[in-house]
């Protein structure tokens, strides 16, 4: 691996790791759980790095390996606490299956975003950093950061509109 590229990783290790433990944890709700898992995907990228094309969107790639990753996860958490009841298990599967869907939706709209205005809102909503904090890391202005978050809202509630529903059902419960 040529040294570019291996800083190229060690500073996305040094950016990402944080961020996404916290991202995992979201999901699992155990922190060492989270460590590992986002090692895991960390290591897999590094035995895939050096084929991967210069231009791989690698913070993109990392949220949705670790987002896979926590789901698979669970799934297999629930297979090893046992089967319940079988219109319990179909519901569930059902629900997981709406929910992966959706994710999926809402990751391709996020793919629509232009890249400033994407890493913008993957800052503001997957790492949770403050608008101040996204515009020191961009060297942009926060007004500028305000501005790229509306249009990716604004954005992504259009192209998500016939899920909102969804959406608030699931984020209110």
């Amino acid at each position: 691996m040529t040294s570019n590229r291996k800083k190229k990783f060690e500073l996305l290790f040094k950016d990402l790791f944080k961020p996404l433990c916290g991202f995992s944890m979201k999901y699992i709700g155990e922190m060492e759980e989270a460590k590992s898992l986002v090692h895991e995907v960390f290591i897999s990228l590094w035995e895939k790095f050096e084929t991967l094309p210069e231009d791989t969107n690698h913070r993109s790639y990392l949220y949705t390996a670790v987002r896979n990753r926590s789901l698979n996860y669970i799934r297999d958490r629930k297979k090893l606490v046992g089967l319940e009841d079988i219109s319990e298990q179909g519901t569930e599967e059902t629900n997981a299956f709406e929910v992966r869907e959706l994710e999926k939706e809402i990751e391709l709209a996020i793919n629509t975003l232009p890249e400033k205005c994407r890493m913008v809102f993957e800052m503001s909503r997957y790492e949770e950093l403050k608008y101040a904090e996204i515009a020191q890391k961009m060297n942009i202005s926060v007004k500028t950061v305000e501005a790229q978050m509306s249009k990716a809202l604004s954005v992504l509630r259009q192209a998500l509109a016939k899920y909102l529903s969804i959406l608030f059902f699931i984020f209110n419960l």
